[in-house]
């Protein structure tokens, strides 16, 4: 499995966290202090929601 590096507007899910198994689009994607990356995930439903960038994989289209 190749290691893609994660950008705004890239089609992701969620593989970790509250959020696991939820689809959608990567927007606002922010580096914090410690260097934890933080992203904005918007579902089809256009419900959002924050989750660490750690817990996301890209699914290439």
């Amino acid at each position: 499995m190749e290691k893609l590096s994660i950008k705004n507007g890239d089609f992701c899910q969620v593989v970790a966290g509250v959020h696991r198994g939820k689809k959608g689009i990567m927007q606002d994607m922010k580096h914090s202090k410690t260097g934890q990356i933080t992203i904005t995930v918007c579902t089809e439903d256009d419900i959002r929601f924050k989750t660490l960038g750690r817990n996301v994989e890209i699914i290439k289209q």
